[in-house]
């Protein structure tokens, strides 16, 4: 088993700026581990907003999350800008694996780097269902 290790920018695909709050930091001076998980929803959630292929009030497919994993690198704090990289490991046929690394502002290396698994749904059955190709054809860009 390999020890995992900080990732360069150009492992990413896209990246969004995400400011950090003042209730972020923890007792111990950084960002408590429970808001990476967070930024990982903001930064996928927000792009596929904005590439307008999720609607998240009247789209008929959703996407559930089944998995999170995160590994922690070197800590980030307020104030501080945090840069997300996102790219996909996996492209199924109603589940997707998006991969994201979090980034001090203009640092080379992720500060920590995690996945979540999306897998779509219907809305209203709840039940597994093809990825719409608007989707898709979004998600390919990002493999």
């Amino acid at each position: 088993m390999h020890k995992p290790q900080p990732e360069p920018r150009s492992a990413y695909k896209v990246f969004r700026a995400i400011s950090t709050r003042w209730m972020d930091n923890d007792a111990y001076g950084h960002v408590n581990n429970v808001v990476y998980y967070s930024w990982f929803d903001t930064a996928v959630n927000a792009y596929l907003i904005e590439q307008g292929v999720l609607d998240i009030e009247h789209g008929q497919t959703i996407g559930l999350v089944i998995e999170t994993q995160c590994n922690y690198f070197e800590p980030l704090a307020f104030p501080q800008t945090v840069e997300a990289g996102i790219r996909l490991a996996r492209l199924g046929n109603s589940s997707v694996r998006f991969e994201v690394g979090l980034f001090a502002q203009d640092a080379p290396l992720t500060a920590a780097k995690g996945h979540f698994i999306h897998v779509y749904v219907d809305r209203a059955t709840r039940r597994p269902t093809p990825l719409p190709e608007p989707l898709k054809t979004v998600l390919e860009k990002l493999v």
